[in-house]
């Protein structure tokens, strides 16, 4: 049964996760208001626990889990962000954790799952059905399975975050034009335009995807979910690992459709342009898929007067951030 949480789910939830997630701050960028000629907001996610947002679907998913259940255990299937997520919340709450991610993530995000105590199970992204490996395990252990967007307690957990940027951009005395996310399955994009919707917020919201892995704007234009052409065996990959999902998920587009705005896709060239201006004029560190909203903003892809661009995914590879810098620090 499709279903999509209601603003009541979006509350609840930032009740729940409260003790736990980092309440990120809403701050204006001089450098890119005085760029756009209007007002830009950054809504800084690379701050909250693991670097990314995703803690906070995590977390709510989780403790939404009947406690007589939790001993068995949760199982995930990620990239990295949403690896790192679940392996935070299990460890908190002293719950085993296996997460199932694909050989070719990046070493950082590896690490960093199994620095919080998680079990790791490697997989071939392109020739592997990571949701088939997960599954096993979930069946052999009895474990909750915790998606990474297609699950409604893990959109309304993301959807604490818009519940936070109308709340601050009320304090700022501004009335937002148009809100940005990065975007993979969905989860995180429907979840704030959700909350935003329920706070009586008028901002049109935007997912931003890598060209090619671009399976929600496609999905909005069609009116149906349809996969981007990226996710096709042999396809070249994006520099941005975490924004790779290859559709919608079933309850995700319930929510998108007529809530979001058209879709926006940037280039690998656009994301990297945007980890170096991250790094060089707003002095911070972001992976590629974390700037997808700014590359949208930059590429003149995202247009409005007062603009909230959602920054998420701190867990940079040091090196990839260098190249980035290097190529356009004199362009």
């Amino acid at each position: 049964m499709i279903e999509v949480p209601g603003f009541a789910d979006i509350q609840a939830a930032a009740k729940r996760i409260a003790p736990y997630a980092v309440r990120t701050p809403l701050v204006e960028s001089p450098v890119l208001s005085a760029l756009t000629g209007g007002r830009v907001f950054l809504k800084l996610e690379s701050l909250q626990r693991t670097g990314s947002f995703k803690f906070r679907g995590a977390c709510n998913r989780i403790l939404m889990i009947p406690p007589a259940e939790r001993a068995k255990g949760v199982v995930a299937f990620s990239s990295g962000n949403h690896a790192q997520g679940v392996a935070a919340a299990a460890q908190l709450f002293g719950i085993p954790a296996l997460i199932v991610m694909p050989d070719d993530a990046p070493r950082a995000k590896i690490e960093g799952t199994r620095a919080y105590g998680a079990e790791i199970v490697t997989y071939d992204r392109v020739a592997d059905d990571r949701e088939a490996i997960a599954a096993k395990y979930v069946n052999e252990r009895g474990a909750t399975l915790v998606k990474p967007f297609d699950d409604p307690g893990i959109m309304a957990g993301q959807g604490t975050a818009g519940l936070e940027i109308a709340e601050d951009a009320a304090r700022f005395g501004v009335t937002l034009d148009a809100v940005a996310t990065p975007c993979s399955g969905g989860g995180l994009v429907t979840g704030v335009a959700l909350a935003l919707k329920g706070t009586g917020a008028t901002a049109t919201v935007h997912s931003v995807e890598p060209e090619n892995f671009d399976g929600m704007r496609r999905s909005l234009e069609a009116h149906a979910r349809v996969a981007a052409p990226g996710t096709s065996q042999g396809a070249k990959l994006s520099i941005a690992d975490a924004l790779m999902s290859p559709v919608p998920g079933h309850h995700v587009f319930a929510a998108a459709e007529g809530l979001l705005a058209p879709g926006i896709a940037v280039s690998d060239e656009e994301l990297s342009r945007a980890v170096a201006f991250a790094a060089l004029k707003l002095k911070l560190l972001v992976e590629p898929g974390g700037t997808a909203a700014l590359a949208a903003l930059l590429a003149g892809k995202l247009r409005g007067k007062n603009l909230a661009l959602l920054i998420s995914g701190g867990n940079a590879d040091f090196d990839a951030v260098a190249r980035a810098v290097e190529r356009h620090s004199h362009a």
